[in-house]
C-alpha cells in the first residue's frame, strides 16, 4: 500500500511530503521510501499563518480562509508527488491548548476535502484530537513510529531514543516507552533571526557559531517551569514565541549573534539534560536541526559519550522523518490499528486516529489487522 504523508511542523515554512510503500510480513513492516520533498508555502500564505499564530490574535473569518488556503496548498503539494493509494495529512497546527499541563484541545488547519478532490483518493486527517479526547497530549504521535523503528537497533546501542529537532524538539525513549516535547529547537532562534533580519532561520548555524553564549541569559531561560514538569508533556509556539523571547531576552540587549548563540545553547542543554536523565546510549536524530552544525556541535558537547545517529542511517531521510511517520500513521488507520502509544501521550488507551475523507469512488479500506507491527525496517527508493 502506497501512503503519502504530508506534514507542516512548528516552523510553518512549507509542506514535507513522503510517499512510502508499506508491506507487512508477520511482525515486520517494511517501508520503501519512494519519494520525499518539501514544497514551500507561498510567501503570502506563510505570512498569513505567522500573523495568525500566538501571541497575535485572529478572527473566525481568517480561520476559515486559512483552512481553505492551507488545504489547497497541501492538495497542490500532493498532486506534485507520485500516485498514492491513500494520503495522511497532518495539516498545519495553529493552536495547542494547554492548561496546567493538560491538553484541552488542538487545532490543525488544512481542509482535507481539497486533497481528496484533487487526487481522488481517501485522506486521513485530524489525527491528534482523538488522542486528546482520550486524555492524551496529542503528541508526540511520532512515537508510534519511533518505537518499532528503534527496535531494530543492536543491543550494543544501549538504551535508545529518537530526537526530532524541528521548531520544537521532541524525544522518544525506549524501554520503557516514553515520549514528550523537551522544549524549543529552532522556535526561538527563528523568532530572533526573523525579527532582526527578516530571514526565516540561522542558515547553517552561522550566527550561533559567530556569537558567544551569555551565561546569565541562559540561566534565566533554563528557569522556565516547562522544563521541570514531568512527562508526558507537550508545548509549542503558544509558549515559545517572539513575545516570550522579547520579555526574557529584551533587557539583556544582546547583539544578534550572541543572542542566537545563547538560544542555540538553550536547545542543546535542554535536550542533552533529558538524554542524560534517561541514560541513553544511542539517539537517532532527525529534523532541520541536523543541518545546523552549531547546534549539533553544542549537543555533542553536552551529551558526551552518547552516539548521535542521523535517521538517514536507518533509511529515514532526516528532513522527511515526520512526513514518513504520518505516512505510517495513515497506514495504521487504514488497517484499523491504533496510532497512539498511551505510555507516550498519556491517553487512557490505544486509539485509532483521525477522520477519513473518501476519494472519488466508494470508500474501500484493507481488511482490519489484529495488531500493529512490532518492527519497522526502512529502505530508500526502490529501483525503477
Amino acid at each position: 500500500m502506497r501512503v503519502l504523508g504530508l506534514m507542516s511542523g512548528t516552523s510553518h515554512d512549507g509542506i514535507d511530503c513522503a510517499l512510502v510503500r508499506w508491506s507487512r510480513d508477520g511482525d515486520l513492516l517494511t517501508g520503501v521510501v519512494e519519494h520525499t520533498g518539501t514544497v514551500p508555502y507561498p510567501p503570502e500564505l506563510r505570512a498569513s499563518i505567522v500573523a495568525a499564530l500566538p501571541p497575535d490574535r485572529t478572527d473566525m473569518g481568517e480561520v476559515c480562509r486559512l483552512d481553505t488556503l492551507v488545504g489547497r496548498a497541501f492538495a497542490e503539494a500532493a498532486a506534485a508527488c507520485p500516485a498514492a493509494d491513500l494520503v495522511c495529512s497532518h495539516g498545519q497546527t495553529m493552536y495547542h491548548w494547554v492548561e496546567d499541563g493538560r491538553v484541552r484541545g488542538t487545532l490543525q488547519l488544512g481542509q482535507p476535502a481539497w486533497i481528496a478532490e484533487r487526487l481522488g483518493v481517501p485522506v486521513v486527517s485530524d489525527l491528534r484530537v482523538r488522542d486528546v479526547a482520550a486524555g492524551g497530549q496529542g503528541a508526540p504521535l511520532v512515537s508510534a513510529f519511533d518505537l518499532p523503528l528503534l527496535s531494530g537497533l543492536p543491543a550494543s546501542a544501549g538504551r535508545a531514543g529518537a530526537l526530532n529537532l524541528g521548531g520544537i524538539a521532541n524525544l522518544t525513549v525506549c524501554e520503557p516507552p516514553l515520549a514528550y516535547d523537551t522544549g524549543p529547537a529552532s522556535a526561538l532562534t527563528d523568532a530572533a533571526v526573523r525579527a532582526a533580519t527578516g530571514m526565516p532561520y540561522d542558515e547553517d548555524g552561522r550566527l550561533a557559531a559567530a556569537g558567544k553564549v551569555h551565561e546569565g541569559l541562559l540561566a534565566e531561560l533554563l528557569a522556565e517551569p516547562y522544563y521541570h514538569r514531568p512527562p508526558p508533556k507537550t508545548t509549542g509556539k503558544e509558549l515559545f514565541h517572539a513575545g516570550y523571547l522579547d520579555r526574557i531576552a529584551g533587557p539583556y540587549a544582546l547583539g544578534l549573534a550572541d543572542l542566537v548563540a545563547t538560544l542555540t545553547a538553550l536547545t542543546a542543554e535542554t535536550v542533552a539534560a533529558e538524554i542524560r536523565c534517561h541514560g541513553l546510549g544511542t539517539v537517532v536524530v532527525s529534523g532541520g536541526g541536523v543541518r545546523n552544525p552549531a547546534l549539533m556541535s553544542a549537543l555533542r558537547e553536552r551529551a558526551r559519550g552518547v552516539r548521535l545517529l542521523p535517521s538517514d542511517d536507518l533509511g529515514v531521510p532526516s528532513d522527511a522523518k515526520e512526513a514518513i511517520a504520518f505516512s505510517y500513521l495513515g497506514w495504521l488507520t487504514a488497517h484499523g490499528l491504533p496510532g497512539t502509544v498511551p505510555a507516550c501521550t498519556g491517553a487512557a488507551g490505544p486509539r485509532v486516529l483521525g477522520t477519513i475523507t473518501p476519494g472519488r469512488g466508494p470508500l474501500r479500506l484493507p481488511e482490519p489487522l489484529a495488531a500493529p507491527p512490532r518492527r519497522i525496517r526502512m529502505s530508500g527508493v526502490a529501483p525503477g
